[in-house]
């Protein structure tokens, strides 16, 4: 089993759609990793010897924040919004879309679960 970035990889996937299971790699970076080592795209996962496993690692660790450090840098971004008062901040702190996307009847899951208002009573 390969293990590249701290996740373990599919066996029976090809290496493209494989390396996509680590976080901040999707289809096209992993079609330029695999072009810059050179290896078909159609291999797989469990045919790759442990010179090919040990350049992608190499590859991915000397070109791109993937895992733990992507979801720091990531968090790192959101708070600093959040500190210097952005509306964009204010938006992540309150827990509402942050992209100007509708909130009347959408969003739900930004929101969270429906949570229903009671009717005031009306004055007869």
């Amino acid at each position: 089993m390969a293990r590249i970035a701290g996740v373990d990889l599919p066996k029976n996937k090809s290496i493209l759609i494989s390396l996509s299971y680590i976080y901040g790699i999707g289809k096209v970076q992993s079609s330029k990793i695999l072009d810059s080592v050179g290896i078909a795209y159609s291999t797989k996962t469990n045919d790759l010897s442990e010179e090919q496993i040990l350049s992608i690692r190499n590859e991915i660790g000397d070109n791109y924040s993937v895992e733990g450090e992507l979801r720091s840098q990531i968090g790192r971004n959101i708070k600093r919004l959040i500190d210097i008062g952005t509306y964009k901040g204010s938006r992540h702190k309150n827990g509402l879309p942050v992209n100007g996307q509708n909130t009347k009847n959408n969003a739900r899951t930004r929101k969270g679960k429906k949570r229903t208002v009671a009717n005031k009573k009306k004055a007869v």
